[in-house]
């Protein structure tokens, strides 16, 4: 049974600024933005970084709840693992790069394009409904474990089960055995 989920929005910016005409062109003055690849769950942090450093930035959320020895427990996730969408004057950048967290800070060419893509999960994400990502792991890929008694095994993907649970196909001196394991635990090999 996959876990019930709810979505939810975490944001230092207030959902009325995604409504604002976006300025393509590049000044000091001019809010652009950027697309902030982080280190692995680092997006809550940033985001806080963000906060304190009075920087425009915004993690969608949904949130997920799983049981443990009776208790249920709702869980926070960012929508986008591993990124963090910033809109930064120029003179923020290093502000906003200042932080421990950023792996990688990319520039939105299109910015009236991501603006209302962006404004489109805003809307779909405060709605209540239901929200995920559709899967990137599907049968045929080949990915590699990156937590556990597993960690660095590259194994392929025989089935796909709902949006959490996968089948993998782990060879082995001629011959193949197969596990299920959670496709969070899983990234595709390039």
């Amino acid at each position: 049974m996959l876990p019930a989920r709810r979505a939810n929005h975490t944001s230092a910016i207030s959902p009325g600024k995604y409504q604002t005409p976006v300025n393509t062109h590049l000044d000091a003055f001019s809010q652009l933005w950027f697309v902030a690849h982080t280190r692995p769950r680092m997006e809550k942090k940033l985001l806080r970084h963000c906060e304190r450093e009075g920087l425009s930035a915004s993690l969608p959320c949904y949130q997920t709840m799983h049981k443990y020895r009776g208790k249920s427990v709702t869980f926070e996730k960012p929508l986008f693992p591993g990124y963090v969408f910033l809109r930064l004057r120029e003179h923020e950048r290093s502000t906003a790069l200042a932080s421990d967290c950023i792996a990688n800070l990319l520039f939105v060419t299109d910015q009236e394009q991501f603006s209302k893509q962006l404004d489109d999960i805003i809307k779909s994400v405060e709605s209540g409904l239901d929200i995920q990502l559709a899967p990137s792991i599907g049968p045929g890929s080949l990915v590699k474990i990156k937590y556990g008694p597993l960690q660095g095994v590259e194994a392929w993907v025989e089935e796909r089960h709902g949006m959490t649970t996968v089948l993998l196909r782990l060879d082995f001196i001629g011959q193949a055995a197969a596990i299920r394991m959670n496709a969070d635990n899983l990234e595709l090999v390039a």
